[in-house]
């Protein structure tokens, strides 16, 4: 019988059990995972300083000091493009580092890892059992975009997912110190990514916003379109691996009981960037605070409240902004005028930044280029519905 089952140890369960150990020491925490570490994982790599920020508040500090920080920032639509600095640089670091080491920090505060597909959830009136043998008073959902804990809350999938492909490549010289976004001229949202690692590769990728039940591009199509939009970018790369991404919307659930969802398990991923790592564990620190409070009051069925509190305090009002801009960036002519009114102003180009990596709101000067583009949005909408 474990105190809290964390169930996936990638940045949100591992995030979830440094989050409880550092509230409560004394807790008896389990990591479950389907493979050994280190492993790859699809992602863009891309790790925002408040990433780092969170970690430090639960005693992980340095994680990333021997990676070379990315301080420029580069978008791309056409011929509209903006190549600035950003106020605080972000890191490109490999999941197969970054996950191994947050694996290592949270097994060095006192979690246990053990390999073990879960495959069955079921919650008792006193505690949650994993496959009929691991009980826990707490579980908490950190296994993805496609998870088993989420189903078994009953809660339904992703209202908006996103495909991306990824690989890695030799990083061209005008592409070296920057992380680099080109938008497509398209109908749905979708753009093309290179970022330098800083060790002569770059993370390369092609991600696009899909329909409900839809069921996405081929992978060819996928890497046409990379190619098209990054010329040169798939020469020589290798490792590609595609993945579905539950973006989030303004609809955030987390239902009552023991069982709390953090991460991608939780459909928290950013649906302009498709930036996840920032809600995984800034989240997953939040579901361990929220398991160590219930359980030291003598009520581990009051977590999923303390946890869906927790996480509407931080980011219910950056949530209702992302899911409107969403919505406003799927008309090339609004994301057009937002890469312009960047390119014009630093601050402006720090909002936009902030609102992508973190829980930034669109502002007021962030908003008024936005609705430059409107009249042309409601153009291309009135066009379709009277197609």
């Amino acid at each position: 019988m474990w105190d809290i089952a964390v169930v996936g140890a990638g940045p949100a369960g591992t995030a979830a059990a440094l989050g409880a150990l550092a509230a409560d020491p004394g807790l008896s925490v389990l990591l479950v995972d389907r493979s050994d570490f280190p492993r790859d994982k699809s992602c863009g790599d891309g790790i925002a300083p408040h990433v780092l920020d969170v970690l430090a508040e639960v005693g992980v500090r340095d994680l990333l000091s021997d990676w070379t920080p990315v301080h420029r920032l580069h978008l791309g639509l056409g011929h509209d493009e903006v190549d600035r600095r950003m106020r605080r640089p972000a890191y490109v670091v490999p999941r197969a580092v970054f996950d191994a080491r947050l694996v290592a920090e949270a097994t060095r505060a006192g979690a246990q890892l053990r390999r073990h597909r879960v495959r069955d959830v079921r919650t008792g009136s006193d505690s949650v059992t994993l496959d009929g043998d691991i009980s826990a008073g707490v579980v908490i959902g950190a296994d993805g975009a496609h998870s088993l804990v989420r189903r078994a809350t009953g809660l339904s999938a992703c209202e908006r997912p996103a495909i991306a492909i990824r690989g890695y490549a030799p990083v061209p010289p005008a592409r070296r110190e920057q992380q680099l976004i080109v938008f497509g001229d398209q109908p749905q949202l979708c753009y093309a990514w290179s970022f330098d690692r800083g060790d002569g590769l770059a993370n390369i990728g092609y991600g696009e916003l899909l329909e409900a039940e839809q069921s996405g591009p081929s992978r060819r199509a996928m890497l046409g379109q990379l190619e098209s939009l990054l010329p040169g970018a798939t020469r020589d790369a290798t490792q590609w691996r595609g993945h579905h991404l539950p973006l989030s919307s303004w609809r955030w659930q987390q239902p009552n009981g023991r069982v709390l969802l953090v991460g991608d398990a939780a459909n928290l991923v950013n649906p302009v960037t498709g930036e996840g790592i920032y809600y995984a564990v800034a989240t997953g620190v939040l579901a361990g605070r929220s398991a160590a409070e219930a359980l030291r009051a003598g009520r581990p069925a009051g977590a999923g409240a303390r946890h869906r509190r927790a996480v509407r305090t931080l980011l219910a009002r950056h949530l209702r902004h992302t899911a409107l801009a969403s919505r406003l960036v799927q008309s090339p002519a609004v994301l057009r005028a937002g890469v312009r009114a960047a390119g014009a102003d630093q601050r402006l180009f720090d909002d936009l930044v902030e609102m992508g990596l973190g829980r930034g709101v669109i502002t007021r000067r962030l908003m008024t280029p936005l609705a430059a583009g409107l009249p042309a949005l409601a153009v291309s909408r009135l066009r379709g519905t009277r197609g």
